[in-house]
């Protein structure tokens, strides 16, 4: 790590209601006063990610002591929750495994340093290429389909170390956030499980294919409650014990029980916990931590979003129509979801001033909105905070996992740089680069800068 500084410790067509007060997390203030003192905040850096490295170690130790009592159990990372390799080399080293769902994520997980055998390969659209290569690498792979074992079939070979399970959708019902439920009656994820004849057909796929060994289940994440969770589980369970029993043999030897725990953003409260989603399960299946099945977890919001928090530049204040609106440089680009669905995932802001030190003083609606050319570019609306002025910072909290990591290209607006931080003796500081933020030449270059005249007509 390099980069010290000292510092002490301590969418929617109509606007929500103003007057929702937001908490600032004085966990991160001696950062943010840092990030601006060394620049990484500012007029030079107007957006950044930045990512607590001792929280995600905390966050990964909290679930291998939840789990503790399981014989067996490979904790995997959700690759796409944080697609960054120092990020994803961190989680490799504390002793996690990955989840990935396409060819790229596949990439990032061996280029962070997970061995195959702890690579878990999910997605619904897996091609043949990407199959055949995660089956000559050893990745284990959940087929998303009977037609995806029928790949299968055609592509394995006798001696590759992938384990090969079925992902099946219990059909458990919805959360509250439809977009991120998994285990609804449509959902296009897995078999689903209570159609007519579905159930026959998993056994009969399990007795045809000795080598076929796990089952796989994830009933959702933000907005589902523990029950449910534990309910697709046990359903689950269910299922593996029908099998042995109808083919006489314990074929089925690990459950693949996904991952999705909620994460809490209306304060800085870690909650639901590991231990509690542990007793939700212990509760439905009794017999899930025995060591009758391994098992194998796929957590990613729950590692990272409280261990993250997103910076930008107020570059301009302004009133429109009796309301006060804050400009920067955080909008739709980096925190996609929340502009789009601000009911489902609204965040916490903290307003700061131009030092990086906390705004205080009186406080008044604002909206925050961002630099996207669309009018519902707006992260926040009618928040009560300290008047913010042009050249302050505002921070966007619990936004490790899928905001900046993930951005969208709009406007053709720069993936922001993202920072790992940690204080040491004395308070310092101390900030490592995950990702530059990208240059123009970048842009110019994914624009197709290569080709500029592949469109052009020639004479003749």
């Amino acid at each position: 790590m390099t980069q010290t500084t000292p510092a002490h410790h301590e969418g929617a067509t109509a606007p929500p209601a103003t007057g929702h007060a937001t908490r600032r997390d004085p966990r991160f203030d001696a950062v943010v006063r840092a990030a601006v003192g060394q620049g990484l905040l500012g007029e030079g850096g107007q957006v950044a990610g930045f990512i607590d490295t001792e929280g995600v170690r905390a966050s990964v130790g909290a679930l291998h002591d939840a789990f503790s009592a399981a014989p067996e159990v490979l904790h995997t990372f959700a690759a796409k929750a944080c697609s960054l390799i120092p990020v994803l080399r961190l989680l490799a080293d504390r002793g996690m495994g990955c989840e990935v769902a396409s060819p790229g994520e596949l990439r990032l997980a061996l280029e962070a340093g997970f061995a195959a055998s702890r690579v878990v390969l999910d997605s619904p659209a897996k091609t043949r290429e990407e199959i055949r290569l995660a089956l000559a690498l050893g990745v284990s792979v959940n087929a998303d389909s009977l037609d995806e074992l029928r790949r299968i079939d055609a592509l394995r070979h006798p001696g590759t170390a992938s384990v090969v399970g079925v992902r099946i959708n219990p059909q458990v019902g919805g959360g509250s956030i439809g977009a991120m439920s998994t285990a609804t009656d449509t959902s296009k994820f897995g078999v689903a499980l209570r159609d007519p004849g579905a159930r026959e057909a998993i056994v009969r796929a399990f007795r045809d294919r000795p080598w076929l060994t796990r089952l796989h289940a994830h009933v959702g994440s933000q907005g589902c409650p523990l029950e449910l969770m534990a309910a697709g589980v046990a359903r689950t369970y269910e299922l593996a014990e029908e099998i042995n029993a109808t083919l006489g043999v314990r074929q089925v030897t690990s459950l693949d029980i996904g991952g999705g725990l909620p994460v809490n953003f209306a304060d800085e409260t870690v909650r639901p916990t590991y231990p509690d989603y542990v007793a939700a399960l212990t509760a439905a299946v009794p017999g899930l931590l025995s060591g009758r099945y391994a098992l194998i977890t796929e957590f990613g919001r729950s590692l990272l979003a409280k261990n993250g928090f997103i910076g930008a530049r107020v570059e301009y204040v302004k009133d429109a129509g009796g309301r006060r609106i804050a400009v920067t440089h955080a909008g739709a680009q980096t925190a996609t979801r929340t502009v789009f669905m601000p009911d489902a995932w609204p965040l916490r802001i903290g307003a700061y001033g131009a030092d990086g030190t906390p705004r205080t003083g009186p406080v008044l609606p604002q909206d925050i909105a961002g630099p996207c050319c669309f009018a519902g570019d707006v992260v926040a609306y009618g928040r009560e905070l300290p008047e913010l002025a042009e050249e302050d910072v505002v921070i966007l909290y619990d936004t490790g996992a899928y905001y900046f990591s993930t951005p969208w290209a709009y406007n053709s607006l720069p993936r922001p740089a993202v920072y790992g931080f940690r204080a040491g003796k004395g308070g310092a500081v101390t900030f490592a680069t995950v990702r530059d933020a990208q240059s123009m030449e970048s842009i110019a270059a994914e624009s197709g800068l290569a080709h500029v005249d592949a469109l052009m007509e020639r004479d003749g």
